[in-house]
C-alpha cells in the first residue's frame, strides 16, 4: 500500500469517508458518534491520510493535534472489500510512526464499543493501545471505547 497525504477533494476519497462517517453513525447511538466530516479532516491542527494499492484507494486515516504531547487518531477507515489484507495496520502503523516523529508522547483515540466496532479495538489493541477514559472534551459514555498509546517507549 502506498500512503499519500489525503486529498479531500478527489471524489473517490470523498465517497470512502462518506462511507465511513454514515457507516459509524448507522453503528452508534445517537449523540455518540465522532467522526470527522470533510471540513473537519480539512483543519489545520489535522493530518490526513490515504492508502492506496494501485489507483484503488483502500485505507484512510487522520492525526489530530491536541497539544505538542498528545495527538487523536482519527477517520481510520478500510475498504470493505480489502478488509483483512492488513491495509489498516500498515495505516496505523504510519499514524503511530509520523507521531514519534512529531514529538508526540501519547496517541489517543474513541471508538465505538459495539460488536461493529470489536474487529477495530483488536487491531488497535494489537498495536500497543490499551483502555483508558475519555480525554480532551470527550464525556464517559457507555457507546464509547477510549484507547491510549505511550509513544515514549521503544
Amino acid at each position: 500500500m502506498q500512503i499519500r497525504t489525503g486529498d479531500t477533494f478527489d471524489p473517490r476519497v470523498v465517497a470512502l469517508l462518506d462511507h465511513h462517517v454514515k457507516a459509524a453513525r448507522a453503528q452508534t447511538a445517537p449523540g455518540s458518534a465522532h467522526a470527522l466530516d470533510l471540513a473537519g479532516l480539512r483543519a489545520s491542527d489535522v493530518a490526513f491520510w490515504t492508502g492506496w494499492d494501485g489507483e484503488t484507494l483502500v485505507a484512510t486515516g487522520a492525526l489530530k493535534t491536541l497539544s505538542a504531547a498528545h495527538g487523536e487518531v482519527k477517520s481510520m477507515h478500510t475498504l470493505q472489500t480489502t478488509r483483512r489484507r492488513g491495509f489498516g495496520g500498515e495505516m496505523l502503523r504510519h499514524i503511530i510512526a509520523e507521531g514519534r516523529a512529531r514529538g508526540l508522547k501519547r496517541l489517543s483515540l474513541e471508538t465505538g464499543s459495539w460488536d461493529y466496532f470489536k474487529p477495530a479495538h483488536a487491531l488497535y489493541q494489537a498495536h500497543g493501545f490499551v483502555l483508558c477514559g475519555p480525554f480532551e472534551g470527550y464525556a464517559e459514555d457507555r457507546n464509547s471505547l477510549f484507547l491510549t498509546l505511550d509513544l515514549t517507549g521503544g
